[in-house]
Formats: C-alpha cells, structure tokens, sequence
C-alpha cells in the first residue's frame, strides 16, 4: 500500500514537471539587413527555457540562416500574448 502511494505521488509529480516544460514560449524581437537596410518586428516560438537569454541563444542562428541579424528580443511570453501581437509582426509572425 505505502509502495503505490509512493508510485502514485511520484506519477503526479512527473506529470506536472512535464506540464510545466511543456507550457509554449514565444518571443518577440527586432531584426536587421544591411545593404540596403531593412528592419522587422517579428515572433517566433522557443523551445527551453522561457527566457530572453535564451530566446536570443535560440533566434541568432535561425534569423542569421536567414540573412538576418538579431537586434534584441524584446519580452518572452505564453500563447495568451500571441493575438495582440500578429498583426505587428505580418509576415514574420511565427516565420523563424
């Protein structure tokens, strides 16, 4: 008895970790082009942990593989922030 509560507790537990590491993380950032110059507001999903720094370890090389370079990320969120922010980013809404 005391075994299966201790499986069932652990169970649980790892479930909610998963939960927790699964939750979607977004960033929003600002990037450029030289020659000519260009600039975009984008957003774009990141895996890990939900930070700037690592948003901004994630986005340098998949905007760079674009012709792109990162400027900054400017926040980091969940899903709910991804609505007021479409119409901003165009076509560089979820594109890198």
């Amino acid at each position: 008895m005391k075994n299966a509560l201790i499986i069932s507790l652990s169970a649980l537990a790892l479930s909610f970790a998963t939960a927790a590491m699964a939750q979607d993380c977004y960033a929003d950032y600002k990037a450029k082009q030289n020659d000519p110059l260009r600039l975009h507001y984008g957003v774009a999903q990141v895996q890990g942990e939900c930070s700037k720094s690592n948003a901004q370890g994630e986005l340098t090389p998949r905007l760079r593989s674009g012709g792109w370079v990162l400027l900054n990320v400017l926040s980091v969120f969940d899903s709910s922030g991804l609505d007021q922010r479409k119409a901003d980013a165009g076509q560089f809404y979820l594109r890198y």
